[in-house]
């Protein structure tokens, strides 16, 4: 994501409408992105624990936008020794004029920090989803608090802000392979590292109740994403922005084809889920790269995206940690594999004028994009772990075996996404007359059968 390296210009920018306008419709999209996520993250979890999924992500809409306002702005793109920004103008965005320009841009520095607090808002929601089914909210509300401060705030002025460290060592991010995927996905092996497997890991099928919920929350990213991604380059008068446009679209396809390949070559079948996960690894993949590559390029690294988280999906089971709904897998893996293969697949024409191997660059950017990823990972790793068992040690992090059993919706927010008492109504009964004991009976006695067994035809694993 480009930031403040245009100053030197000879002639200062002037207020841009139609980029102004763009950017506040880029950032509503990418804050669309928050719920869309719920969705996705609500239907790949069992009836139970629905609601508090889909609150997860949504109380970060509350908390980072209060924190972004009074501090994180600050701290993301305050004036730094290179890792940690700072300015009292920032402050409660209480300093900055109505007109006031970002600089080296033609948009408001308002319009700017909205749009970065669409990002801080969803990273954070995306580690949600390793941590499904176990996890007091009071919790999960303090480490966002936390987390947010010293983890994202800090990382995302390394890599964006003008005087970051690792912007100015040249790594490139157009809109977050390191920033928020490689830091949420780092964050949440380390949180569940901290608080252990799920109840029944293993040995429960944990299916997720809702595919076309899933299907639902993964259309709404990627729509959400286009915002995400072109509006990264802060404006639509060059080129760059379309450009992340298409490779943003076919870098979603290939990923999504990618997985559903390996797929039914592994395991037999195309399956609604597969398509959903690939197409998020893609966006993921291609969230880095896609302002260096080529349309062609970006097919490329939307494949390699799709197979090998495809594959990364299963390395829990092989190792033992359980990522409830596979934020390691993709967001961790494909923010890595995304950010790395810049250094293969840059065509030096783009975003910036570095090649990669494939185009006479060398392997030099390959080892800045090396740095880049390895740090952001590193530092989200460690300090995510410290900050989860901080909390772990003094509130306790999860809740109890009995409350995760049973449910944590009802424990937790004391509601159910689903209410099948009432499914078997809306027909005539008998011509029992109304009040007849036995009548009631009957009534009774089927509702309490359909509460148990679901909706007609569907096996529901709860």
């Amino acid at each position: 994501m480009p930031t403040g390296i245009m100053t030197l210009a000879a002639e200062a920018p002037k207020l841009s409408s139609a980029n102004t306008g763009f950017m506040l419709i880029c950032s509503a999209l990418v804050m669309v992105m928050t719920p869309g996520l719920a969705f996705f993250y609500g239907g790949m979890v069992r009836v139970k624990s629905t609601l508090n999924m889909l609150m997860m992500s949504f109380i970060s809409l509350g908390i980072v936008t209060i924190l972004w306002v009074l501090y994180g702005f600050s701290v993301a793109f305050g004036s730094s020794n290179g890792f940690f920004g700072w300015s009292k103008d920032y402050l409660g965005l209480s300093g900055i004029g109505l007109t006031q320009l970002w600089p080296g841009y033609t948009i408001p520095v308002y319009v700017f920090a909205v749009f970065q607090l669409m990002f801080a808002i969803i990273t954070p929601a995306l580690i949600s989803g390793a941590l499904a089914d176990r996890v007091k909210f009071t919790a999960w509300a303090l480490f966002i608090v936390g987390w947010v401060t010293v983890v994202y705030f800090p990382v995302a002025h390394w890599v964006w802000a003008s005087d970051g460290w690792l912007f100015k060592k040249g790594v490139i991010d157009f809109a977050g392979g390191t920033a928020v995927h490689i830091n949420a996905g780092a964050a949440a092996l380390g949180v569940i590292l901290v608080t252990g497997r799920r109840v029944g890991f293993r040995k429960d099928p944990m299916r997720p109740h809702s595919l076309p919920l899933v299907m639902l929350g993964a259309a709404l990213l990627w729509f959400g994403w286009f915002g995400f991604n072109a509006g990264s380059w802060l404006g639509n008068d060059d080129g760059v922005g379309a450009v992340m446009f298409i490779n943003t679209q076919v870098a979603t396809a290939a990923a999504m084809l990618a997985w559903l390949a390996y797929e039914k070559f592994r395991h037999g079948s195309f399956t609604t889920l597969g398509a959903a996960s690939g197409a998020v690894a893609g966006l993921v993949a291609i969230t880095p790269s896609g302002g260096a590559v080529s349309p062609l390029g970006a097919i490329a690294v939307g494949a390699i995206a799709g197979v090998l988280c495809a594959m990364a999906v299963g390395l829990k089971y092989r190792f033992g940690f359980d990522d409830s709904l596979d934020v390691v897998g993709v967001h961790m893996v494909g923010g890595i594999v995304g950010s790395l293969l810049i250094g293969f697949f840059a065509t030096g024409g783009v975003q910036s004028d570095v090649a990669g191997v494939f185009y006479g660059g060398g392997f030099h950017q390959l080892g800045i994009q090396a740095i880049g990823v390895f740090s952001v990972l590193g530092y989200s790793l460690v300090v995510s772990a410290g900050l989860a068992f901080l909390i772990d040690r003094t509130m306790g992090m999860r809740v109890t075996e009995d409350v995760e059993v049973a449910g944590i919706d009802q424990d937790e927010h004391a509601e159910t996404a689903y209410d099948y008492s009432g499914a078997g109504g809306g027909s005539r009964t008998s011509a029992t007359a109304p009040g007849d004991a036995a009548g009631t009976a009957v009534k009774a006695g089927t509702a309490a059968k359909t509460a148990k067994a679901g909706p007609a035809n569907k096996k529901v694993d709860v």
